[in-house]
């Protein structure tokens, strides 16, 4: 396994900040029942696959060639996705701020018969050295806990001039329309949209930002936007994470958007 550096074991919290400990949390007390639900819509041909519909990577074409290319997962949970690419002949990292999402990648990895670094940290905090990735990545995950304030620099940091950063999120759609009481989704505006950056629960915190901060974040931090794809479900597709009158919604509206960026040369 490859010498990254890690962060403090004995300060597992030195780099957290207090959303990130809330999600953290969450991650651990929940990531047991969530592999159990998921692991199926997660596992084989879908494993290189995006979102909640698991719309193929082979059809979206967002990571390219891979192979021989160092490539940071950012909120890798039981690594998947990285497992998947290792076996292409990329060189992955997960990284997660959940312990228990570590354990069942390490599990994944033995069982597939690969082997690459776990890094337990926030993606708001990366301890590894900067230019050190071609691609950075993320299905959903860190990107949604951690602040984008903080993490797209920290991907722009991490990665090599010319390097790809991708990441699928929930759109600002989605959650204009989202009633916060009973977390239900609405065929009207009911959030303002002017404001938009966390969303918080009992349990979690979401960060979405409107589509023209994104935009300026990305261009401060050194980022080309060369494509947002807008996923919608196919007439047939079902997901574990939303129910049929959910997908029925997303197949309406975009529900979950990928950015496709470029760090400039």
């Amino acid at each position: 396994m490859s010498d990254y550096k890690k962060p403090d074991r004995q300060h597992p919290h030195l780099s957290l900040s207090e959303h990130a400990r809330k999600n953290q949390a969450m991650w651990e007390a929940s990531s047991d029942s969530y592999e159990q639900h998921h692991a199926r819509a997660l596992s084989g041909e879908k494993a290189m696959a995006w979102g909640m519909w698991r719309i193929p990577e082979a059809d979206l074409h967002i990571l390219g060639e891979v192979a021989g290319k160092d490539v940071l997962e950012l909120g890798c949970g039981a690594a998947r996705w990285s497992i998947a690419l290792a076996g292409r002949g990329a060189r992955p990292v997960g990284l997660d701020f959940s312990a228990r999402q570590l354990q069942h990648a390490r599990r994944l990895m033995q069982e597939a018969g690969v082997d690459f670094p776990l890094i337990e940290a926030s993606a708001e905090d990366v301890p590894l050295p900067a230019t050190s990735f071609d691609i950075v990545f993320c299905d959903w995950g860190a990107m949604t806990f951690c602040d984008p304030q903080r993490t797209v620099p920290e991907a722009a940091r991490l990665l090599r001039p010319g390097g790809l950063f991708a990441f699928a999120t929930g759109t600002p759609i989605q959650f204009l329309c989202q009633d916060m009481k009973t977390d239900q989704l609405t065929d009207h505006l009911i959030n303002d949209y002017f404001g938009m950056r966390r969303f918080e629960w009992e349990d979690e915190v979401d960060f979405h930002l409107p589509y023209g901060e994104w935009i300026r974040l990305f261009r401060r931090a050194g980022f080309v936007v060369e494509d947002l794809i807008e996923t919608q479900p196919s007439s047939d597709a079902t997901s574990t994470y939303r129910d049929a009158t959910e997908t029925a919604w997303a197949r309406r509206w975009p529900m979950e958007n990928i950015w496709k960026l470029r760090k400039e040369q």
